[in-house]
């Protein structure tokens, strides 16, 4: 079966699956990262840091079937493994289990910022192409993506 999306041709869908591809990517190592700095988080502030990034993991998740989705959507293949996830993620990844809880946050933040910064490449590239439906939905994680750096930089009083 060929799916085709109309409007867009093979190029510019190529290069739009590319991006989401690794928007999907970065969500998945964002999402491990969070989980990893909720599960090691310590502190005189754990609880609300532990349920801050709690919260925010579950956000990112979600995500990521809508994502994977909007690249079947344009007709093309998405992210198929771990493996395929590492290929093409941009967020380095962390195994420390031992740094300060505003060093996680703040890594967190940095993280949040550059996906932003991917979305907003490939909202360019909705653009160029006309795909109206994958703009959209690139506004609203654009600003789930920011209200998550927000909120970690009131918590670290960054603003």
């Amino acid at each position: 079966m060929t799916d085709k999306h109309p409007g867009i041709d093979d190029n510019s869908k190529k290069a739009l699956a590319d991006a989401l591809n690794g928007i999907l990517a970065d969500s998945y190592a964002l999402y491990l990262k969070t989980k990893n700095f909720h599960w090691h988080m310590h502190g005189p502030h754990f609880r609300d840091y532990h349920l801050l990034l709690d919260e925010q993991a579950a956000e990112i998740h979600g995500t990521t079937d809508a994502i994977a989705e909007r690249v079947r959507k344009i007709g093309l293949k998405t992210l198929t493994s771990i493996a395929s996830i590492s290929k093409h993620q941009s967020i380095k990844d962390s195994d420390e289990t031992d740094i300060p809880a505003e060093k996680m946050l703040d890594l967190l933040r940095l993280d949040n910022l550059a996906y932003v910064a991917k979305l907003k490449e490939a909202k360019e590239l909705c653009e160029e192409t006309g795909d109206n439906a994958t703009d959209g939905l690139i506004d609203d994680w654009t600003d789930m993506a920011e209200e998550r750096a927000w909120f970690l930089a009131s918590t670290l009083e960054k603003n």
